[in-house]
């Protein structure tokens, strides 16, 4: 194995129209997930995509590592089409295909700005990463925020939404001790979206030692 390479397994969770396959297209930098506006649920199976390698990302020992991002899309939950059952057990033998022996670094719990999240619906991703990630989810669990255009338009900010957000997501975030990630439509280009997103998770993982949840 090369000292100056490193792979960043990462799982997206969340509700159906969440923006899940976007996140993943811009932390891969193509367009490898399906991903439209539609009245249900667009994607039914976990798939997994890889970026290119990366460079200015990280350094060890002085020296820098080349990175390569792998992401698996999963389906919504709760699905149009799909029942709980169903969904868990893809979601579950994917982990265990794609990172069974290697480990996943962090589940990213997509999760629309301009929706509140509340209510046992809402929740309804959260579980179901509890319950495949085990007891230690919440060390390996961050928030990424997408439409956060939608705050800025609203006349606010970052602190403003987070100071006036929910109690069920105030103790979301409690629980993954703050790990959250705005991601925007506007303002910047796709790859300055990219980096700031890469370099946040890249900041948890750290935090994290680089430790991995294994799945057999």
């Amino acid at each position: 194995m090369d000292p100056n390479k490193m792979i960043i397994n990462l799982a997206l969770f969340g509700m159906t129209q969440s923006g899940k396959s976007n996140a993943g297209n811009i932390l891969l930098g193509s367009t490898d997930f399906h991903s439209s506006f539609a009245p249900c649920s667009v994607t039914e199976h976990c798939s997994l995509g890889r970026s290119c390698h990366l460079h200015g990302l990280m350094r060890r020992a002085g020296q820098e590592v080349t990175l390569q991002v792998q992401v698996l899309d999963t389906p919504g939950y709760p699905h149009s089409r799909l029942s709980k059952d169903h969904v868990k057990q893809d979601v579950k033998e994917a982990l265990a295909r794609h990172f069974g022996q290697e480990g996943l670094h962090l589940a990213l719990l997509v999760q629309r700005a301009d929706v509140p999240l509340c209510g046992q619906e809402a929740s309804s991703a959260v579980h179901m990463i509890q319950e495949l990630l085990g007891q230690a989810w919440k060390n390996y669990t961050a928030i990424v925020f997408t439409h956060a255009e939608t705050i800025e338009e609203a006349g606010s900010n970052e602190d403003k939404y987070l100071h006036e957000a929910s109690d069920t997501l105030l103790a979301l975030l409690n629980s993954v001790q703050h790990r959250y990630v705005f991601q925007y439509k506007k303002g910047n280009s796709l790859h300055e979206q990219r980096m700031k997103i890469l370099v946040r998770i890249m900041e948890f993982i750290r935090e994290n030692c680089y430790q991995v949840l294994t799945f057999k």
